[in-house]
């Protein structure tokens, strides 16, 4: 018997709504769910001209994000890349990072691993260096 798990995206809980980043902010973890034990995904959108309000970075968990919908732009440590459709990019642990979003919003899917470690998180970290 195969062992796989399918799951709606869109229908996980919005946990951004836990932290009143909600309408402007949807943030999807569907590990649980998925009952992911290696890696995991995520759904992340962000309204038009949003700033994410923190940035994080990881002790070991390299991540992977693909903008499948909008553009914006990525700081990355003291970088900040334009996003647009279908671009990758790979992230590693130590690197502090967080979204924009463009005029017309951005919604990226992430991926991480391994699992099993809590972010380090900056609020208010591209504001701090602008």
């Amino acid at each position: 018997m195969s062992d796989y798990t399918q799951v709606k995206l869109r229908e996980v809980e919005n946990v951004a709504e836990q932290f009143g980043m909600a309408p402007d902010v949807e943030a999807r973890f569907p590990k649980r769910e998925l009952g992911c034990t290696v890696g995991a995904v995520s759904l992340q959108r962000l309204a038009p001209n949003t700033r994410m309000p923190f940035g994080h970075r990881h002790g070991e968990q390299e991540e992977l994000y693909v903008v499948v919908d909008g553009s914006g732009r990525m700081r990355l440590d003291g970088d900040e890349i334009e996003l647009r459709q279908w671009d990758a990019v790979r992230v590693a642990p130590a690197t502090m990072r967080a979204f924009e979003a463009g005029p017309d919003g951005i919604e990226v899917l992430a991926y991480g691993a391994p699992l099993g470690e809590q972010p380090e998180m900056q609020p208010g970290w591209w504001g701090e260096a602008d």
